[in-house]
């Protein structure tokens, strides 16, 4: 932690098992007390970190995380992934966007795309949406009928409990923000020549629906929030603290992985740095 400044507390953010989620109660703009300079020193300590613990993960080639992202459009999931796991060796690192499902997918069960997604043991996942958008998109927009919603709940924690079993982290990230926020982001982007690539006049449909999707992502993180793969609601609208919570929060994710080196496969006694130097001379 960088020199005078507070501890973090993550634990105000995590959704309890069971807990009854009301999103409007929880901050969109929490920094708890930190500074930016503060924040984004520290941050960077914990990327040096996790790419050290990335470096483990992948050489023990045990376990693997996935790390799931969900917000409204323009919360931020693009930057906070950039800003966060960016920095880490891509080659054990891959990100996947879930967007509406293909013929071919729609010809499968919900959750056939997404295991095929998992990441394998050694690598971290990145989702950004994910097997949530079949209870958060389809429920607001009625796309199933409520009992096939209702029933994705179980599935989906049977899911992530197979993937537990299977020795996968998980944690999912809700990037919470304010519907002001959100509309000062979809006028920026429409105001920049550089960001119109971003706006889809599509978004606002979306937003005239923030109240029923607000309950939907309330009921879907209550249903399937557990100790093994806890939703967090990050306060997003500062984002030098939103990157440092969730910075935080793999960090710790990671530390109590405790992926370690796999032993040698030579002797070390044996083979002395002289060694290596003599019986590699070329010519």
């Amino acid at each position: 932690m960088s020199a005078g400044a507070t501890p973090l507390d993550t634990s105000r953010y995590v959704v309890r098992p069971g807990e009854a989620v009301r999103l409007s109660e929880r901050p969109t703009d929490d920094t708890q007390g930190w500074t930016k300079d503060a924040a984004k020193a520290e941050t960077a300590r914990l990327i040096e970190r996790m790419q050290a613990l990335q470096e483990r993960l992948y050489a023990e080639s045990r376990q693997s995380l996935l790390v799931v992202f969900q917000a409204m459009d323009g919360a931020g999931k693009d930057s906070t992934t950039r800003s966060v796991l960016g920095p880490l060796n891509p080659q054990g690192v891959h990100v996947r966007s879930f967007k509406a499902p293909s013929p071919e997918e729609r010809a499968h069960d919900f959750l056939w795309r997404v295991h095929a997604a998992v990441p394998q043991a050694g690598r971290i996942a990145v989702f950004n949406r994910s097997h949530y958008e079949d209870v958060l998109v389809v429920r607001v927009r009625g796309l199933a009928p409520p009992d096939v919603v209702e029933a994705r709940y179980e599935h989906i924690r049977a899911f992530e409990r197979l993937l537990g079993e299977a020795r996968t982290r998980i944690v999912k990230f809700m990037i919470h923000v304010s519907p002001a926020y959100q509309l000062r982001q979809f006028v920026e982007r429409v105001e920049d020549p550089a960001k119109h690539w971003k706006f889809n006049p599509a978004d606002l449909d979306d937003r005239r629906l923030w109240p029923a999707f607000m309950e939907a992502y309330e009921i879907a993180m209550s249903r399937t929030s557990t100790d093994a793969a806890p939703w967090i609601v990050v306060p997003a609208e500062t984002k030098w603290f939103r990157n440092l919570l969730v910075a935080r929060v793999l960090v710790d994710t990671l530390e109590a992985m405790d992926p370690q080196f796999p032993p040698p496969a030579f002797d070390p006694a044996e083979w002395t740095a002289e060694r290596v130097e003599r019986d590699g001379r070329i010519g």
